[in-house]
């Protein structure tokens, strides 16, 4: 059974982001970065399942430029094994990474995906989804625990109201959660085996995918500094606050 998981390449979870002077987007110069922490649930996830014999193949996918290479190396050294970069340098909106990855889910044929729920420079929360509807699979959000079986995936998903367990048929798309698992360190070793294991370059044009943006961000601005705090001396006073100042009430 092949998994195939699709990564993402963002600024480190570490880094303060810093708004362009222009308001055009979030400055990534001279920035580390690193692969997506949710992407890197699934491919833990992903690895978990081959190593319980689940899976026989995991693949590592990701859309974008060229120095993405460098995620799916950390994905291998994880234990993907191997991985597709889709090369561009145009900007993927999460529709045109879903066809992307149904373009690679129609060639490969892999019985599951495993994706991060949201990227943490987009928060957008909808490639798994569309990827879902694209490909007319079932499929299963915000997972905290996967067990597979007998042609089914059983997926406990973490919903406003507590835990919803639900199974569903393969082939299908799961998104990952944080409480679905701790992803390993690392090690030297795994990292220089990284470096041989097979890792192909194609292009959109190539999956006959139009990745043109539909969407145009108009502006990128930080969020306002918070006031500072105001001592009241009775309740009064903070009501009077409350109701003609902040007008909470």
């Amino acid at each position: 059974m092949k998994i195939l998981v699709p990564v993402k390449r963002v600024v480190d979870y570490n880094v303060k982001v810093r708004v362009k002077s222009d308001q055009s987007g979030v400055d990534i110069a001279n920035v580390k970065m690193s692969m997506n922490p949710f992407d890197e649930i699934a491919v833990e996830e992903a690895v978990r399942l081959k190593e319980k014999g689940a899976a026989t193949e995991v693949i590592a996918v990701s859309c974008g430029v060229k120095a993405c290479q460098e995620t799916l190396r950390t994905a291998m050294a994880i234990g993907a094994d191997r991985a597709i970069l889709v090369e561009t340098d145009a900007e993927l909106q999460p529709l045109a990474v879903a066809k992307l990855l149904k373009a690679l889910l129609d060639k490969e044929q892999p019985q599951l995906v495993i994706a991060g729920k949201q990227a943490i420079d987009d928060d957008a929360n909808q490639t798994g989804q569309m990827l879902a509807a694209l490909a007319d699979l079932p499929q299963a959000t915000f997972a905290s625990k996967v067990e597979l079986a007998d042609g089914k995936a059983t997926v406990t998903r973490e919903v406003d109201g507590g835990l919803e367990t639900i199974a569903i048929s393969l082939p299908a798309v799961v998104t990952t959660d944080l409480r679905l698992n701790e992803p390993r360190y690392v090690t030297l070793p795994n990292i220089m085996k990284a470096k041989k294991k097979q890792l192909d370059v194609v292009t959109p044009a190539d999956l006959g995918v139009d990745v043109t943006p539909r969407l145009k961000t108009v502006k990128v601005a930080e969020p306002p500094v918070r006031a500072a705090g105001v001592k009241v001396a009775d309740v009064a006073a903070l009501v009077d606050k409350l109701k003609n100042e902040s007008k909470v009430i």
